[in-house]
């Protein structure tokens, strides 16, 4: 048996009225979420000087999330405009993955963030300008904040504290639209999602001697929040997710399986019956494509009419034949 998925979802952040806080002195709210109550809208925390009932301020939206609905746990936040609001957490159970023989492959990468077997791509030069933007900016910025006068320090040092978190709220959006988007694809054609497990690339690519900007480049990378994305999106609206090995996936020609010679975005097959070139992006995702379907497309029934999977010389999963296996016994 399967363990059950569940989603955990926010109806949106609900603004409460002030309620009297104590902190533990560096900042945190010491409060415990104890119960919502519908009938008259508010919610039961428990403060430092005792537990109390506080109105939320809710709108359509978030009531019509909450009506009926027990949530469990919750969030206290105050923002930025000396506001109070609550994050409401409620809880579902995720929906069977919808069974499908149709493999969507996409492939993660720097200078386009993900390519997909279907074609669709999103360029990262948008993402990749705005950090290289904000390096510099920071750069210049915590410089005067420890030199010149007091009150130019002073200035670098609020103008750091209003960036802070502007360009990791920027990379959260433009994830959220990617994988909203391919999630959708995925549903639209009714198939599963195959995508590059790159656990440890980060580890292996700062072993390479590399200059300090492609460094930093590489490591604000974040590919794996597009996954984390992607993953809690498909357990939601039952898409079936596989996470494949990359290895050799942009070296291989999708379509005779050879390996072939890649040079920056280009990929040319050096089988001279096949020759096919084009975007190495794009030729890699048509790889994860079919890792993916052969894990899809596993039977799962008798043991004698089904196949077991090797690793070739290219990395690719092959199905080969064993003679023991052929004939029930």
């Amino acid at each position: 048996m399967c363990d059950k998925h569940y989603i955990i979802e926010e109806p949106d952040e609900v603004k409460v009225s002030r309620p009297v806080l104590k902190t533990n002195g560096i900042g945190d709210n010491l409060v415990e979420f104890n119960s919502f109550r519908e009938k008259d809208w508010t919610v039961s925390l428990t403060l430092m000087n005792g537990r109390e009932h506080i109105k939320i301020d809710a709108g359509n939206y978030q009531r019509g999330k909450l009506k009926g609905r027990k949530p469990t746990s919750a969030q206290l936040c105050k923002h930025r405009d000396g506001n109070y609001y609550i994050h409401i957490q409620i809880k579902d159970e995720a929906p069977e993955p919808i069974k499908s023989t149709n493999v969507i492959g996409v492939d993660f990468g720097r200078r386009d963030i993900a390519v997909t077997s279907n074609g669709d791509k999103w360029d990262g030069k948008q993402i990749n300008d705005a950090r290289d933007k904000f390096s510099r900016v920071r750069g210049s910025l915590q410089k005067k904040a420890t030199k010149g006068t007091k009150s130019t320090r002073r200035r670098a040092r609020n103008i750091l504290k209003r960036l802070s978190g502007k360009e990791r709220r920027f990379q959260q959006w433009l994830n959220h639209n990617i994988s909203k988007s391919i999630i959708q694809d995925a549903l639209k054609n009714h198939a599963a999602l195959a995508i590059e497990d790159l656990t440890g690339i980060r580890e292996r690519t700062n072993q390479k001697p590399r200059s300090k900007t492609e460094r930093r480049r590489s490591n604000s990378w974040s590919f794996y929040q597009l996954r984390s994305f992607l993953e809690y999106k498909a357990i939601r609206f039952g898409v079936e997710i596989i996470a494949v090995p990359p290895a050799w996936t942009s070296q291989t020609c999708h379509q005779c399986l050879h390996i072939g010679l890649r040079s920056d975005k280009s990929f040319k097959c050096t089988n001279e019956a096949c020759s096919w070139s084009g975007d190495a992006d794009d030729n890699g995702s048509k790889n994860i494509s079919a890792i993916g379907a052969v894990f899809v497309n596993q039977p799962r029934g008798s043991n004698c009419l089904c196949c077991h999977l090797s690793t070739d010389s290219s990395g690719l999963l092959k199905a080969h034949t064993d003679p023991e296996r052929v004939q029930c016994g």
